[in-house]
C-alpha cells in the first residue's frame, strides 16, 4: 500500500459568483472527509479547496491506493436460534452465514468458525471477517458522487450532454452549470473516475484569452496550482485570488495617492474574487459634477451595478476616481479603463437625476403618498403604520424631555418613511433613511430631525451604530416596538429556522438603546404602550408572549458579553428590576459578589429562604415587619440586628447606584445568616413567633435582592 498526493478538478462553465467559495469549500471538504471515512487518507491528511469562477477542485495529502483490510465482528442470532439442541446449525443460521459469503459446504466447520459470547441476557453466535479496504477508484467514485450530491447549490440547471445531444430525454444532467472537464490525479497517475457523464483525465483548460497552453496538461496532483497559474494564467486559489486583489486594490490607491483608500467592502471583495480568473486592477475616473450627488448613492450604484471599487479620501470623503478588477491584463490599458469609465457613467447620471427630481418636493408633500403603500395586508398601509409610530414615540419622549424633544420625536417619526415613495429609494432600496435624512436637511428641517430621521433604522445589523441623538433614539425604538407589537399580535411569530420580519434583530435593537443609551424607560410599560397605539381590534393582546420574547433575546444579549448564564439570571431577576438601564452595573454587581468567600453559603440560603417564603405565601401574604420583643433566640435577634445595622448603609449605596459595594455591605450577614438556620426554628408552632420570623426572613430576602436575585448563584 502506498500514498501519493490527489487532486480532483470538475471544470464547469461560470459558477455563481455569490456561492462559489461556499461550494468550493464543501467541495473539498466533503471529499476529504469521504476519503477519510473509507481508510483511504489519515485524519492527518491536508484538504486544500481550490474554486475559480470555472472550476472546483481539491487537494488531499496522502492518499492509500487501497485502504487497509478491516476485521469486522457481527451479530448473527441468539444461540437458541442458531443450533439446534444436538449443537448442528440452524437452516436460518446456515442462511444467514451464506448471506454474508461463508463458506457453508461443510456445516460443522462453519459453525466450528464461530464465537459465542454473552450478549445481555442471551448467549449468541458471532461471526469474524475480513472486509477487503476500499481501492481507490472504487473510493474515489463514492467519494466523489458524495461531494457534488452534498454540493450546497443554490439553483440547480438541466443540460443535456454534448456528446449524445440527438438523443433527448437520455442525457439530461442536474447540476449547478454545465460541466466539461474532470481530472483526477493520484501522484501523476490518472485516477479513471466519472462524474456527470466524464471521464477523468490529466488536462484541464486556463484562462479564456490568455493561458499560455491550451489544454492545460497537469504531471502530477502537486503541480495544480503553480501549473494553472504558468500555463493557464489562473490563480486557482480564491483565498490567495483573493488576497491578491486586496494587495493590488492598496498599491492602486497608494498610487492615487492623497490618503486615498479603496472602500472596506468584505462581501464584495468576495464576489468579485468569484468573478476573475486574473486579476488585474486598474484605475478609473468619473466627471466631478457627480460628486453633488450624496456619496452613498454614487457608492451604492458602482457597487451593487458594476462591482467596482469607489476610491476616499483621507477623510473617509468618496473621491471621484475609483478602481476595477479586470480580468484580462493588457499592455495597454487604456481600453479597459475606457470601457469602464463610459459603462459607469450613465449610472451616475441616474443617480443624479433621481437626486434632483426628489428635491423639487418636500418630504412633507409625500405623506399622503404613504396612505397608498401597503405596509401588510393585516396591519394597513405605511400610512396608518406611521401614526402607530408617531403615538408610540410622543408617549415616549414626553417621558425622556422637554416639548422641543417631543416635536422633534414627532416630526421625525412623521417623515421617517417618506423616502420610500422617492425615485432614489425606488431604484435604490438599501438607501432608505438615508435619503430621508439629506431631504430633510434640504428642506430645513435641521440637524436633528434629519439625523432622526436617518438614524430611525438603526441599529440595522449586530455591532451597527446606534442613533446619534435622543430624537433618533425615540423614532428607532417607536419603529421597533411597533414592528414587534404588529407581528406578535397576528401571529407572525419567528420559528427556530425562519424570521422573515427580522423580529429578533428588532428586539436586539430595542435592547440595546434601553441599555446602551441607560434610557430610564421599563421594557414592560414599553410593550403596554405599543399596543395602545393599535386600534382596538387590529391586533391580537400578545404582551405577555412579547415580553418573554424580548427577556429571552436579552439574555442571548448578556451572555454574548461574556457573562454565565447564572449571573444574567441573577441580575434580570433582580426584586422590581425596573429599567434596564442599571443592568450592566448590577452584573458587574454580582460578578464582584460571586468572588468574595461569603458568596456561595449566601446564595445558597437565599434559596433556602425563597422556598420558606414560597411556602408559606401559599397560606397567605408575609409581611415584611418584625417585632422584636418577639425575637426570643440569640440567632434571630443576632441576624435582626445585623439587618438594623447594614441594611440601610446597603440600601443608601443602592440608591446612589453603587451596586457593587452595597452587594459587599451585605456580604456580613453570612455569620448571622448561618447562625439564624442552625439554631431557630422558623416555623414555629406558636402562631406570633412563626410570623415573627417569616417577617425577619422577608426582610432579609427583599434586602439581599435588590440588586440581584442571589438564589440564581446557588450550585
Amino acid at each position: 500500500m502506498t500514498t501519493q498526493n490527489l487532486l480532483v478538478e470538475l471544470f464547469v462553465e461560470e459558477l455563481p459568483p455569490k456561492a462559489l467559495q461556499k461550494l468550493g469549500d464543501a467541495f473539498a471538504t466533503v471529499l476529504g472527509d469521504q476519503l477519510k471515512a473509507l481508510g483511504l487518507a489519515t485524519a492527518a491528511a491536508v484538504v486544500t479547496p481550490f474554486a475559480s469562477p470555472r472550476r472546483l477542485a481539491a487537494h488531499v495529502t496522502a492518499v492509500a491506493d487501497k485502504a487497509a483490510d478491516k476485521a469486522v465482528q457481527q451479530k448473527l442470532m441468539p444461540v437458541t436460534v442458531g443450533l439446534q439442541a444436538d449443537g448442528n446449525a440452524t437452516p436460518a443460521l446456515l442462511k444467514k452465514l451464506q448471506a454474508l459469503g461463508a463458506d457453508v459446504s461443510n456445516p460443522a466447520a462453519a459453525v466450528a468458525a464461530l464465537k459465542r459470547a454473552q450478549d445481555g441476557k442471551a448467549e449468541a453466535l458471532f461471526y469474524d471477517s475480513v472486509v477487503p479496504g476500499a481501492t481507490l477508484q472504487a473510493g474515489l467514485q463514492k467519494a466523489l458522487d458524495e461531494a457534488i450530491a452534498k454540493l450546497p447549490i443554490p439553483k440547480v440547471m438541466s443540460y443535456q450532454l454534448e456528446t449524445d445531444c440527438e438523443l433527448p430525454g437520455w442525457t439530461s444532467v442536474n447540476f449547478v452549470r454545465p460541466a466539461h472537464g474532470l481530472v483526477a490525479l493520484h501522484g501523476s497517475t490518472v485516477v479513471p473516475v466519472k462524474a456527470l457523464g466524464l471521464t477523468a483525465g490529466n488536462s484541464t483548460t486556463g484562462h479564456r484569452f490568455e493561458a499560455a497552453v491550451s489544454p492545460v496538461v497537469l504531471a502530477d496532483a502537486d503541480s495544480y496550482a503553480a501549473t494553472l497559474k504558468k500555463g493557464g494564467a489562473v490563480i486557482a486559489s480564491f483565498a490567495e485570488r483573493k488576497a491578491e486583489i486586496a494587495r493590488q486594490l492598496a498599491a492602486a490607491a497608494a498610487k492615487v495617492g492623497n490618503g486615498a483608500r479603496p472602500i472596506e467592502d468584505e462581501a464584495l471583495l468576495d464576489e468579485v474574487t468569484a468573478l476573475v480568473e486574473r486579476p488585474n486592477v486598474v484605475i478609473c475616473q468619473f466627471e466631478e459634477q457627480f460628486l453633488g450627488v450624496p456619496q452613498e448613492c454614487l457608492i451604492l450604484t458602482m457597487k451593487a451595478n458594476q462591482k467596482y471599487f469607489p476610491l476616499l479620501d483621507a477623510a473617509g470623503k468618496l473621491t471621484n476616481k475609483f478602481l476595477v478588477v479586470s480580468n484580462i491584463s493588457p499592455e495597454d490599458t487604456s481600453f479597459v479603463t475606457g470601457g469602464n469609465e463610459r459603462v459607469v457613467r450613465p449610472r451616475l447620471a441616474d443617480a443624479k437625476f433621481f437626486f434632483d427630481q426628489d428635491r423639487k418636493k418636500t418630504l412633507a408633500s409625500r405623506v399622503e403618498g404613504l396612505g397608498k403603500v401597503v405596509y401588510h395586508n393585516k396591519l394597513g398601509t405605511q400610512g396608518e403604520r406611521v401614526e402607530r409610530v408617531r403615538a408610540i414615540a410622543k408617549a415616549m419622549a414626553s417621558q425622556l424631555g422637554d416639548a422641543q424633544l417631543v416635536q422633534d420625536a414627532d416630526l421625525a417619526a412623521q417623515l421617517a418613511k417618506t423616502d420610500l415613495v422617492t425615485d432614489m429609494v425606488g431604484e435604490f432600496p438599501e438607501l432608505q433613511g438615508i435619503m430621508g435624512g439629506y431631504y430633510a436637511l434640504n428642506d430645513g428641517l435641521g440637524e436633528t430631525v434629519a439625523n432622526a430621521i436617518e438614524d430611525h433604522y438603526k441599529p440595522r445589523f449586530a455591532g451597527d451604530a446606534l442613533p446619534r441623538n435622543t430624537a433618533g433614539v425615540v423614532v428607532a425604538l417607536a419603529d421597533k416596538l411597533e414592528t414587534l407589537v404588529g407581528m406578535f399580535g397576528i401571529g407572525n411569530l419567528p420559528t427556530g429556522d425562519r424570521d422573515p420580519f427580522a423580529l429578533r434583530r428588532h428586539a436586539l435593537g430595542v435592547i440595546r438603546m434601553l441599555i446602551e443609551q441607560r434610557l430610564p424607560l421599563h421594557f414592560y410599560e414599553l410593550t403596554r404602550l405599543a399596543f395602545a397605539a393599535f386600534p382596538s381590534g387590529l391586533v391580537q393582546d400578545k404582551a405577555v408572549e412579547l415580553d418573554e420574547f424580548l427577556v429571552e433575546r436579552l439574555k442571548g444579549y448578556l451572555r454574548d458579553g461574556g457573562f454565565s448564564p447564572a449571573e444574567v439570571d441573577a441580575a434580570i431577576y433582580a426584586r422590581q428590576l425596573g429599567q434596564w438601564a442599571s443592568i450592566p452595573q448590577r452584573l458587574a454587581a454580582v460578578r464582584a459578589f460571586a468572588a468574595l468567600p461569603e458568596s456561595p453559603a449566601l446564595a445558597a440560603a437565599n434559596k433556602r429562604v425563597g422556598n420558606i417564603l414560597k411556602k408559606a405565601e401559599a397560606e397567605g401574604p408575609v409581611d415584611a415587619h418584625v417585632n422584636p420583643e418577639l425575637l426570643q433566640e440569640k440567632a434571630e435577634q443576632d441576624l435582626y440586628a445585623a439587618l438594623q445595622r447594614f441594611v440601610p448603609e446597603a440600601n443608601a449605596q443602592f440608591d446612589a447606584g453603587d451596586y457593587t459595594a452595597s452587594l459587599q455591605t451585605l456580604a456580613v450577614l453570612r455569620a448571622p445568616v448561618d447562625a439564624f438556620f442552625d439554631d431557630v426554628m422558623v416555623n414555629a408552632e406558636q402562631l406570633d413567633l412563626r410570623l415573627n420570623r417569616q417577617g425577619l426572613l422577608k426582610t432579609l430576602h427583599e434586602a439581599m435582592n435588590r440588586v440581584a436575585d442571589l438564589s440564581r448563584l446557588a450550585a
